[in-house]
């Protein structure tokens, strides 16, 4: 479907899925944590989703596509659907994950080096000892986690 073309509706939840690109599961999650409002149900209390509904959802493929998680989508779904939003706010959430990005991404690295070098330790033989386990085994306490809610990063 192109973005030029206008969707008829109403849709039942398998047809707003296909539509958007969202699992028919993953809608109704969405529509739990109030990503998506309550829809109209027929008589026999199906799902009935419009125009709106698929673009949104189709909004919050995008942002998970992205990495964004549910805290920030909320906050550029509220920013989306307010047309007086600042679009330094929308920057601002963005920049902010390309630095959560960035850390991840350095954080993956490092696990990476000491897989191949644990691995690279290895003779991968007959033998029962193997570094890898070893390692894994380590009574080493893990390094507490300090990442913060991202409503109290994205609240500045």
């Amino acid at each position: 479907m192109n973005d030029g073309e206008v969707l008829q509706g109403p849709f039942n939840i398998g047809e707003a899925a296909a539509l958007s690109g969202v699992s028919a599961k993953m809608l109704r999650h969405y529509e739990s944590l109030g990503l998506l409002p309550k829809v109209a149900r027929t008589g026999a209390g199906y799902r009935q989703y419009g125009h709106d509904e698929v673009h949104t959802l189709r909004f919050i493929r995008r942002a998970r596509d992205l990495g964004f998680g549910i805290p920030e989508i909320k906050l550029l779904l509220d920013l989306w659907q307010n047309r007086r939003r600042a679009s330094a706010n929308v920057k601002r959430i963005a920049l902010e994950h390309v630095t959560d990005l960035d850390r991840r991404i350095a954080e993956m690295r490092a696990m990476k080096r000491t897989l191949e070098a644990l691995a690279h330790s290895c003779h991968g033989d007959e033998r029962a000892d193997c570094p890898i386990l070893d390692d894994l085994a380590a009574d080493v306490a893990p390094a507490p986690a300090v990442k913060r809610p991202a409503s109290e990063r994205l609240r500045r």
